[in-house]
């Protein structure tokens, strides 16, 4: 533009005759030219700011491609494991298809197989189970019945306890006269030698024997569940007396059943007494001599507890 200015100004100082028209028609052209000086300078303004703006778009968009390449870079990976593992799979399946058709028979035959044995495990399992916990319900059931028979064993005793120092109690006056209380086996036996009770080859009580079997009887009556076992025996000396005896067993009988008649007239239940006639075959010394003859003529009393609810529940 300064060029072409140049020029037009060297043409006026050379030509100072040049019309006023080519001057009018030089200025036109020198303001068109000036309006599109100003007019190229606004579009190239607005091109470095369209520029500015498609630098900002390409940065990010590299930024994109960067980010796009990475993650196709992590794809190409996962595409490779997956294509390994299905050519391992492809392998395995045409290894398998390779398989013949017997030996795959012969797989299934073993699978079935083996299925039948897991369900019959588990059906043995079951049964089992079942079985264990039967098993377990009738052990507690079985402990509270041992419990309560303890219970029952240990109330016995007790009361066994008490009725013998009852009765010890009652014959303390005749101890070391022939008789003896003891307690053995769950049970009190009194025992009582004939020369507190009876006379030689005689069934008849005698008054001081009487009283004792009268002061047992008191003991007795206050304890009706207790079962009363009256004993005759004799030694080993045949029975020689009266004709209405006759032998040893027969001796042994009345003498027991006399005394079982002195505690039934005082009030004991007939129904809690037995009487039994042992002869002389429960000796409890030696018949070689006096003093044993008269340990073995005795009558023994033996006093047990009712063991009903004991063996009603032992029945269970």
């Amino acid at each position: 533009m300064k060029k072409l200015l140049l020029i037009i100004l060297t043409l006026s100082l050379t030509t100072s005759c040049v019309t006023k028209k080519v001057y009018t028609e030089l200025e036109e052209k020198y303001n068109k030219l000036s309006d599109n000086n100003s007019s190229l300078f606004g579009e190239n303004q607005d091109l470095i700011d369209k520029k500015k703006v498609l630098e900002e778009s390409r940065r990010k968009l590299q930024s994109e491609i960067d980010k796009l390449a990475s993650e196709k870079g992590k794809l190409t990976n996962s595409v490779d494991q997956l294509e390994n593992k299905k050519n391992t799979l492809e392998k395995e399946y045409n290894d398998l298809s390779e398989m013949s058709a017997e030996q795959l028979s012969e797989k299934e035959k073993q699978n079935r197989a083996l299925l039948v044995q897991l369900q019959e495990k588990e059906s043995k399992l079951a049964s089992e189970s079942a079985r264990l916990q039967k098993l377990q319900d009738e052990l507690k059931s079985r402990s509270a019945r041992v419990d309560e028979l303890e219970g029952l064993i240990a109330a016995k005793e007790a009361a066994m306890q008490r009725l013998k120092d009852a009765v010890s109690a009652a014959l303390q006056g005749f101890e070391g006269k022939g008789l003896t209380v003891e307690r053995k086996n769950g049970k009190v036996y009194v025992s009582m030698e004939n020369k507190l009770l009876f006379g030689s080859g005689s069934w008849a009580v005698g008054s001081q024997g009487k009283s004792a079997v009268v002061n047992l009887a008191g003991v007795l009556k206050q304890n009706p569940d207790i079962d009363v076992l009256i004993e005759g025996h004799t030694d080993n000396v045949p029975y020689g007396g009266k004709d209405a005896v006759t032998d040893n067993w027969d001796l042994s009988t009345k003498r027991a059943t006399a005394i079982v008649r002195i505690l039934v007239n005082n009030n004991v239940s007939a129904e809690q007494i037995t009487a039994a006639g042992r002869s002389k075959y429960m000796p409890v010394a030696s018949n070689s001599s006096s003093y044993g003859k008269a340990k073995n003529r005795r009558i023994e009393i033996i006093l047990a507890p009712n063991l009903d609810a004991i063996n009603d529940l032992l029945e269970e």
